[in-house]
C-alpha cells in the first residue's frame, strides 16, 4: 500500500509471524518475481466486485501519493479475453488512472491459482490449533486478495457473520496486546474487553497491565472497560472491578464467611459465601439478629 495509507492499515509490526505456515506464500502481493507492467488501459474492473462506492477524498489522497512515490504495492489481476481484471487492488487502479499513469504493477494469476490460495486460506482458518489472531489474519488475506465482504467470507466457513467480524477486529488491538494475545497470556475475552476502549490508549494499557499483573478475569476487565467508558478515572474504575474491599473484607469478619462485591452494569451484588447448609443456617440466624 502506498505511504499515504499505510498508517490507516491496521497491521503493526511484527505480523508477518502471525500469517499461518502452511500458507501459500506466493499469495503476498510482495512477490516482487511475478510482478509485471501492465497498460492501465486493458485493465478492468470485476464486475462481481460487492464494492461499487469510494470515498472520493480517500481516492485522491491516494492519487496524489501515487503522483509522487509511484504504486508501492501491486495489484492482482486475472487474464480475460479483453484484457486483464483486478481481483485486488481497485482502488489503487483508480487512483493511478486519475494520477495518469500509463501502468501498473500487478502480479497475474490464474483462476485455478486464486481458487487453490484462496482454499488454503480456508482450510487454515478453519483448523482447530491455530489461534485466533492467525484466523484474524487469514481473513484479513481473503479480504484483501479476494476482496471478499464479511458475509461472503463467513458463509464459507460456515461461521456467523459477527464470529468473523470479531475475528477481524483484533488486529485493531494495540501491539502490546496483540503480542499477549498471541502468546496466551490474555485470552480472547481480555482482547475484546481491551478494544472496547479503542481511542484511548493510556486506559487500553492500563488494562493490558492490570490483567497481565493482577490476574483479572475476563469480567474483571470488562468491568473495567464499562466504568472507564463512563468517564470514571483509572482509580475508580480499578475499584469498579475489585471483588474484594475493605468493607467486603470488615462484613467477611463480622459473619464469618467470604463476602465479595460483584459490579455489574447497574449497580452490582454482594455475595455471601457458604460451605454447607449448616454454615448457611447460622448466617441466615446471624443476619436476622443484625437486621433486628
Amino acid at each position: 500500500m502506498v505511504s499515504s495509507m499505510a498508517k490507516r492499515s491496521p497491521l503493526g509490526r511484527g505480523f508477518d509471524s502471525l500469517i499461518p505456515k502452511e500458507i501459500d506464500q506466493s499469495i503476498l502481493e510482495e512477490d516482487k518475481h511475478r510482478v509485471q507492467k501492465i497498460l492501465i488501459s486493458d485493465i478492468k474492473p470485476n464486475p462481481a466486485q460487492p464494492r461499487r462506492e469510494f470515498d472520493q477524498t480517500a481516492l485522491g489522497e491516494l492519487s496524489k501519493s501515487i503522483e509522487h512515490h509511484g504504486v508501492l504495492q501491486p495489484i492482482v489481476v486475472v487474464r480475460d479475453k479483453n484484457g486483464y481484471l483486478i481481483v485486488a487492488g481497485e482502488r489503487r487502479w483508480r487512483a493511478a488512472r486519475d494520477a495518469g499513469l500509463k501502468e501498473l504493477p500487478a502480479i497475474v494469476r490464474s483462476l485455478q491459482e486464486l481458487e487453490r490460495i484462496e482454499l488454503s486460506l480456508i482450510e487454515n482458518i478453519q483448523r482447530v490449533d491455530l489461534s485466533p489472531l492467525e484466523q484474524a489474519m487469514a481473513v484479513y488475506q481473503l479480504q484483501q486478495q479476494f476482496s471478499l465482504a464479511l458475509d461472503e467470507i463467513a458463509e464459507k466457513l460456515g461461521k456467523a457473520p459477527s464470529t468473523v467480524s470479531n475475528l477481524t477486529r483484533l488486529l485493531e488491538l494495540p501491539e502490546s496486546a496483540r503480542e499477549a494475545l498471541k502468546a496466551s497470556k490474555i485470552s480472547e475475552g481480555h482482547a475484546r474487553a481491551i478494544l472496547a476502549l479503542r481511542g484511548s490508549p493510556a486506559k487500553q494499557s492500563e488494562l493490558l497491565h492490570s490483567i497481565l499483573n493482577n490476574g483479572w478475569t475476563v469480567r474483571q476487565a470488562e468491568q473495567f472497560a464499562v466504568a472507564a467508558k463512563r468517564g470514571l478515572s483509572t482509580s475508580k474504575a480499578k475499584g469498579r472491578t475489585a471483588t474484594e474491599t475493605e468493607l467486603t473484607r470488615r462484613i467477611s469478619r463480622k459473619l464469618g464467611a467470604d463476602v465479595k462485591i460483584k459490579h455489574t452494569a447497574k449497580g452490582g451484588q454482594l455475595i455471601i459465601g457458604f460451605k454447607d447448609e449448616v454454615h448457611l443456617a447460622k448466617l441466615t440466624e446471624k443476619l436476622r439478629n443484625t437486621s433486628e
